[in-house]
């Protein structure tokens, strides 16, 4: 009885009037400039009812009114969970779609990370260790840096945009700080954070979350889509906990967020969690997968699968105590390669997503570039890994630049060991010498050539001694 009480005064708070009023001040500060539109929409609950709000509305207006184009960007990490990516494409062809034949002028656009800023580029490929609160490398690179691409484009072409987004003060009291801190006088648009020529616009800022689901179930998709099929992804995600709808036969709902498959900035996945437990057992692959990420932020192991210095050649320390640790070592790195390989094979075998790519060819072509220059995997251990895990042949780009192999690397290694000198470093100045070669003008040689030996060569052992920590503060 409690919660059918509850649904009515949610459902009198979005009255008719009340989103007659809303959707006219869309209209408003649609019609109010030329500025284009730019809606994110991550397939989360916010940014739908956002999105139908002013669909709603556009399709309201008379076809010489709409005037402006209407840029729809979803923003994929290429680390989403596969259901997550699966239910969005599907929108996105939904929006093309339905707006051709409503005579909108919306359009759905997919962004993603440039290969050489991707996770596992970044991850396996330079080492970094997984995310955490006190390095979150991630979010910048996967999210943020290519939707502003994409609004700098329009920028670019348009002069300034409005960007709309599906943020609500109700989230939090930092949030709700942070929307009013830019807020524009007399106007319903705010300055971007960021990004000069941007304004952003928020039209469902006051509504709390259970308005937000009583929309949705009230209002259907107008572009044909489901909502209670957003209302299932929520479920399924929280273990039984479903959204507040309109009767008693669903229960309520938490707040439910989706995000990488992969984060490790939480302790533990408790969406994937609950998406194994409701059915989906085929995603277990990926929860063992990120569980075996997230323990690597055990300090106790870092002696043993990361490198004692930064990717810069330099030992940190602080107070003349040495603060390790840097990236991974390359043999954790292939580790990874492999767990992650193994991974997709195990789900290309479940029936029905035998097409599930964890990782893109060209995002393991920049990993085997990066492998072969900085690590001196003269083995080329990339295509190694894929043919020992997956088997299909795959044709890869071939390097006309003549590098050496695993043998010669063996021998070279005799060598260092013989006059007691660092493998790793007489590799990077060979390298350094063939990365020139042919070259006409070699000015630059002397310099990189310095920079190599300047760089910490101290073993671990002799790192951690007190008299070599007194020397090398």
């Amino acid at each position: 009885m409690t919660s059918i009480v509850k649904t009515i005064q949610h459902a009198s708070i979005l009255s008719r009037s009340f989103l007659s009023r809303l959707e006219d001040e869309i209209r408003e500060v649609y019609c109010g400039d030329d500025r284009p539109w730019v809606i994110g929409y991550s397939g989360g609950k916010d940014s739908t009812t956002a999105l139908q709000l002013v669909w709603n509305a556009l399709k309201a207006l008379p076809q010489e009114a709409r005037k402006k184009p209407v840029y729809v960007i979803s923003s994929d990490t290429l680390v989403e969970t596969p259901m997550i990516v699966g239910y969005v494409d599907r929108t996105l062809d939904l929006i093309n779609a339905s707006a051709k034949t409503a005579g909108l002028p919306i359009s759905s656009h997919k962004v993603v990370p440039e290969t050489n800023d991707t996770f596992w580029v970044n991850l396996i490929g330079r080492g970094y260790p997984v995310p955490s609160t006190q390095f979150r490398w991630c979010t910048e690179r996967l999210k943020i840096s290519p939707a502003n691409a994409f609004i700098l484009d329009r920028v670019a072409e348009f002069g300034e945009v409005v960007v709309v987004l599906g943020v609500r003060s109700a989230e939090s009291n930092t949030r709700a700080q942070v929307m009013s801190l830019h807020k524009i006088s007399g106007s319903h648009l705010s300055r971007h954070s960021t990004l000069p020529k941007a304004f952003v616009y928020t039209p469902i800022e006051p509504f709390t979350v259970d308005d937000v689901w009583t929309y949705l179930l009230q209002v259907p998709s107008p572009w044909g889509g489901n909502n209670r099929d957003l209302v299932t992804l929520y479920r399924n995600a929280q273990a039984g906990e479903c959204p507040l709808v309109v009767d008693t036969t669903t229960p309520s709902c938490g707040n439910s967020r989706f995000g990488c498959w992969v984060c490790t900035v939480v302790n533990r996945d408790a969406s994937m969690e609950a998406m194994v437990e409701n059915g989906e057992e085929w995603l277990e692959p990926l929860l063992d997968f990120r569980n075996r990420l997230s323990s690597l932020q055990d300090p106790a192991l870092w002696p043993s699968i990361r490198k004692y210095k930064r990717r810069d050649g330099r030992v940190k320390s602080k107070d003349g105590t040495p603060q390790p640790w840097g990236p991974y070592t390359i043999e954790t790195r292939k580790d990874l390669l492999r767990g992650l390989l193994e991974a997709q094979r195990t789900i290309a075998v479940a029936e029905g997503h035998a097409k599930t790519e964890l990782i893109r060819m060209d995002e393991l072509e920049t990993i085997r570039v990066l492998w072969r220059l900085e690590e001196h995997d003269w083995g080329d251990s990339v295509p190694a890994i894929y043919k020992e895990v997956i088997g299909n042949p795959v044709e890869w780009i071939r390097y006309e630049t003549p590098v050496f192999s695993s043998d010669e690397q063996e021998t070279l290694r005799a060598i260092c060991n013989r006059h007691e000198l660092p493998i790793e470093m007489v590799a990077k100045l060979i390298e350094v010498e063939r990365s020139l070669q042919g070259m006409s003008r070699r000015a630059s040689i002397q310099k990189r050539l310095a920079s190599v030996f300047e760089e910490d060569w101290r073993t671990t052992e002799e790192l951690f001694a007190s008299d070599a920590v007194e020397e090398h503060p």
